[in-house]
């Protein structure tokens, strides 16, 4: 797997509950990842343009945001991703 593809499961798996790029950035660097504006916003229009998110304009505390959320096909590449992650540390980690 690539950096790239582990922050793609991280936002697929924040996106059921749908969720903001401001969001996400926070959310990755607790996890240590240090994400830019310039970084996480071209990321998200990408998996849009793929098909694994869609995004709709809200309003939240006053604000107008753009929220993103998995799609059906993001869903599939989730679970594909949680499996081959899975199978990666099985072999890395052992049975523990």
């Amino acid at each position: 797997m690539r950096y790239g593809d582990f922050l793609t499961l991280h936002i697929l798996h924040h996106a059921k509950d749908g969720v903001t790029g401001s969001f996400l950035m926070k959310e990755l660097e607790r996890h240590g990842y240090s994400i830019s504006p310039g970084t996480i916003y071209p990321l998200l229009h990408a998996l849009e343009r793929e098909n694994l998110l869609k995004s709709h304009w809200e309003v939240r505390n006053g604000r107008r945001m753009r929220v993103y959320e998995i799609t059906k096909r993001g869903s599939n590449r989730l679970e594909e991703g949680k499996e081959r992650l899975k199978e990666l540390c099985l072999e890395v980690l052992g049975d523990k």
